[in-house]
């Protein structure tokens, strides 16, 4: 950096040897060393000002590590992609998951894949909840990013950066989306197809979800997604427009 008064450059380094999921980004300790001669006013701003910029930069990129490994950003070695996999998975809370890998569909590129099948019950009526999905606004505000939504069949679809796309084959108000659907880590031009299916139950509705074409190697993130970045955060949406409604 540059010291304005006489524009002479120093030099000097950053470093941060404790960054870790575990530990609080506050709390995170950086370091600030420069080579000797002028220039201290530099290496002071950057112990001050630099240090809760750098922090915050670093709360921002843990935050998008951990987004990224739920929507399945970090690979599996080569090595599990040719290994056996279990013929059922039990349910685990109030999600229904259910995986058939003894006839491994094929879908785009030929790789191994599953097929997963989730249920999840919401406090909202079905057309609520299918606006939720379709409604660009309504999109953004659960995935707290801009999305491309472009609700009717052959419209594109865009969320999380970038990380999942898709395009729309099918939409029938209040009771069911079809998708063409990936994540961005998938094989390139690899899509799964994904069935949404609105259970109208008065003032609840049950979500159906089958998602077909998923990679082996994949099927844990993507579940995942689906749980973390969907549900959960629509849960949380309906949750505080019910407040603001009271």
């Amino acid at each position: 950096g540059t010291v304005k008064e006489s524009g002479e450059k120093h030099k000097g380094s950053v470093e941060i040897p404790n960054l870790s999921e575990e530990n609080e980004v506050d709390g995170t300790e950086i370091n600030i060393s420069k080579k000797k001669g002028e220039g201290d006013v530099l290496k002071d701003l950057m112990r001050t000002e630099g240090t809760a910029k750098v922090r915050e930069a670093l709360r921002d990129y843990l935050n998008a590590l951990k987004t990224e490994f739920t929507l399945g950003m970090i690979l599996p070695t080569k090595g599990t992609v040719g290994q056996e996999w279990s013929a059922e998975r039990k349910l685990c809370g109030n999600t229904a998951q259910v995986v058939s890998p003894q006839s491994l569909d094929r879908v785009g590129v030929k790789i191994p894949t599953v097929r997963i099948v989730m249920r999840e019950l919401f406090n909202s009526p079905a057309d609520e909840l299918y606006s939720i999905f379709t409604t660009k606004e309504l999109v953004q505000k659960f995935s707290k990013r801009p999305a491309v939504i472009e609700a009717e069949k052959g419209g594109k679809l865009q969320m999380f950066d970038g990380c999942v796309s898709g395009e729309y084959m099918e939409l029938v108000p209040g009771e069911r989306i079809v998708l063409k659907w990936r994540c961005r880590s998938w094989p390139d031009e690899h899509y799964a197809v994904v069935d949404l299916n609105f259970k109208d139950m008065a003032t609840q509705t049950e979500l159906q979800l089958e998602c077909k074409g998923v990679p082996v190697p994949n099927e844990d993130s993507t579940r995942q997604c689906w749980q973390k970045q969907y549900f959960e955060e629509i849960h949380f949406l309906l949750r505080q427009s019910k407040d603001n409604m009271e």
